[in-house]
């Protein structure tokens, strides 16, 4: 860890956002199936879920399932389901321990009914966490839950809820499934692949972001905290000057 002390001074990210990619290119590389590589990846996902809590992040959001994974093959997609609900089912006394809770954002309407029965008690069990939100992303896509918030909006406008002129940014935001959390401070993108897709579009509009080559399952605990400190080494202006950000200190 660097203890430089500009770093020093800034705080760790409240919510830390992840696209957790690599999986199956990490299982080619090393000769094996790609359902090992997501296997292997759920180890990952423990270590990293364990350092987030430790260092005090409050939101650590990791993009599980996207709904274009769904066009997969089909020994792929259950697999997938599969290991991912089974997963967080072993997570949950970790998260418990720690004081943790686990919630989903997605269209979960589409998962068969044991996967998504195995994610209802795990959030059930996990509900009285207060330390680290871990909201795992499934069957998500950013334009998607935009488009059902737009959907959202319109009846409320129609049923005269709503005047059109009353909807903010902060009122669509208020309509989208992560509605209840802050925006991320930072993404990581693993894998090495330079676009975010179609993950929280919205909500990273100022996010720093970091791509790491490292391709999931070879991510460590070690890079995470790398990852961390350069977001706590650079400034954040959201649209304004350093020398007005300077001002704010």
């Amino acid at each position: 860890m660097s203890h430089n002390k500009d770093i020093e001074l800034k705080p760790v990210p409240t919510h830390v956002a992840i696209i957790m990619d690599g999986n199956g290119r990490w299982a080619k590389s090393h000769g094996l199936e790609r359902t090992v590589g997501h296997v292997e990846g759920v180890n990952t996902v423990h270590r990293i879920t364990q350092a987030a809590s430790d260092m005090g992040v409050k939101y650590l959001t990791l993009y599980a399932f996207s709904t274009e994974n769904w066009n997969r093959p089909q020994e792929e997609v259950d697999a997938l389901l599969n290991l991912i609900s089974i997963a967080l089912e072993q997570e949950t006394p970790a998260l418990i321990e720690n004081n943790a809770k686990l919630e989903i954002i997605g269209d979960i309407d589409r998962m068969p009914d044991d996967a998504r029965q195995r994610l209802n008690r795990s959030m059930e069990a996990t509900a009285h966490g207060t330390g680290l939100t871990v909201v795992v992303a499934f069957s998500y896509s950013s334009r998607w839950e935009i488009t059902r918030a737009c959907a959202k909006l319109a009846q409320e406008a129609i049923e005269g809820k709503i005047k059109p002129e009353e909807i903010t940014d902060e009122v669509i935001s208020q309509h989208l499934t992560t509605a209840p959390y802050p925006d991320p401070d930072l993404l990581i993108r693993t894998g090495g692949e330079m676009r975010v897709s179609n993950f929280l579009l919205w909500q990273i509009a100022y996010s720093e972001i970091i791509v790491s080559p490292t391709y999931w399952p070879a991510y460590t605990v070690e890079e995470f905290q790398a990852n961390i400190d350069a977001y706590r080494g650079r400034e954040r202006r959201f649209g304004r000057t350093s020398e007005q950000v300077s001002s704010d200190k």
